[in-house]
């Protein structure tokens, strides 16, 4: 599939320098997953690779008659597909169109649509909502994990005095760092782990 920056393309996306397809959010579908199962069930699919509705509402705890039919609607706007190639009989698998999605916060959070703007804030209070989960997950259960990923974890935070301009040059160095690291061990190897590592730069008032 070609690369595409047409809004009217269902499934507009970026190549980021390897392989991986980057989603190009616009209006349509920020709608789309701005439903706390539907982005739960997106992101599911991103990070677990193809599944049926029954399979992912076993994880999620779901039903799988809500998961059908917000993967339908997901599908819809183009952000799933089927998976025919892994179904046996009547069986329906699902894989998400894209490894990742993108999208500039500003251009949704003053749009003259308020459903957009208001769509655009719970997917970022739900992302940071996952994000502490996420870590609260680890923290609740390295005691499981090998020593040697005991020693490898980190949580840190940093306090800098920066410009818009290099708050914004800092998470673009950031990013293309982390980008360096991807695909270079394979799935196989042992003692390997997928690691999860979050990216925050905000501004705090000085006082």
């Amino acid at each position: 599939m070609p690369d595409s920056d047409n809004e009217n393309d269902p499934r507009p996306f970026r190549r980021d320098g390897t392989d991986h397809r980057i989603h190009n959010v616009d209006a349509r579908t920020l709608r789309a997953i701005a439903h706390p199962l539907r982005l739960r069930l997106l992101n599911t699919l991103r990070e677990f690779g193809p599944a049926t509705a029954s399979k992912l509402g076993d994880r999620l705890g779901e039903s799988s008659g809500a998961t059908s039919y917000h993967l339908r609607r997901l599908a819809e706007s183009g952000l799933v597909e089927d998976a025919p190639e892994l179904g046996k009989g009547r069986e329906r698998w699902w894989r998400s169109v894209h490894d990742g999605s993108m999208f500039e916060t500003t251009d949704f959070r003053t749009h003259a649509d308020p459903e957009v703007r208001g769509a655009i804030d719970f997917v970022l209070h739900e992302t940071a909502t996952a994000h502490a989960q996420e870590l609260n997950t680890w923290l609740g259960t390295m005691g499981d994990w090998p020593e040697e990923w005991q020693r490898s974890w980190d949580l840190s935070d940093f306090k800098l005095r920066l410009t818009p301009e290099l708050a914004l040059e800092l998470s673009g160095k950031v990013q293309a760092l982390m980008e360096s690291y991807r695909d270079i061990i394979p799935e196989d190897t042992e003692g390997s782990a997928t690691v999860r590592t979050h990216l925050h730069v905000f501004p705090r008032p000085s006082e």
